[in-house]
Formats: C-alpha cells, structure tokens, sequence
C-alpha cells in the first residue's frame, strides 16, 4: 500500500526558511511533485522532480527561492523554501505519479496524495 507522508511545515516569519519533507512508502516513484492550496483558491503547482534525467519544474512565483530535491536511499523528497512570503502561505502537499509525467503535470494526473502540512509566513 502507497503512503505518502509530509513533514516539517510549520509557522515561520517572512524572509525565514522551512525544509518539507515527503516520505514515500509502498513503491517508488519517477514523477513526484509539490503542491499548495491557500484557502478559497485552486490547489497550485509549485514544483516537481523526474527521476529520469533529474529533471526540475518550478512555479514561477517560488523558482530560485524552492528547490526540489530527492533522496533515493531514504526514498524522500524534499522541498527547501528559502526567502518564505507570507504570500507562500498554504497547505502544502506531496504528491506521485504512477507513470512518468513529461513536464509539470496537471494535479489530475497525479495518482497519490499526502495529507498535506501547513506553513503558515508572517509579515
């Protein structure tokens, strides 16, 4: 059975950083991604990795502050989110494709999800 568990969300103030953690059970997977879901709105990407290739995808609004990144041993992934807005306040999720996605993949095309953790930025 597939489990995908978050960690390390939390309260932070702007300008601070948080490390989320998504540990994967069950199986591994080639496409895994990151996404966010502040209340009254869409749930949002915000980043992704392809096994293959070590292939990266990043929202616009979090590139160059977010990093992605996976440790195979451990079968984790893991979201770095530096310089934190307190527009980057949401719930966030972990989520995995049973095939392999080619680009960021639409929340639909993700086949498992995690319970989500909440980071909430102060100004």
């Amino acid at each position: 059975q597939v489990h995908l568990v978050e960690s390390g969300g939390g309260l932070v103030q702007a300008g601070d950083s948080l490390r989320l953690s998504c540990a994967a059970s069950g199986r591994t997977f080639s496409s895994m991604g990151w996404f966010r879901q502040a209340p009254g709105k869409e749930r949002e990407f915000v980043a992704a990795f392809r096994w293959s290739g070590d292939i990266t995808y990043y929202a616009d609004s979090v590139r160059g502050r977010f990093t992605i990144s996976r440790d195979n041993a451990k079968n984790v992934v893991y979201l770095q989110m530096n310089s934190l807005k307190p527009e980057d306040t949401a719930v966030y999720y972990c989520a995995a494709a049973s095939g392999v996605l080619f680009g960021r993949g639409r929340p639909s095309e993700y086949d498992y999800w995690g319970q989500g953790t909440q980071v909430t930025v102060s100004s």
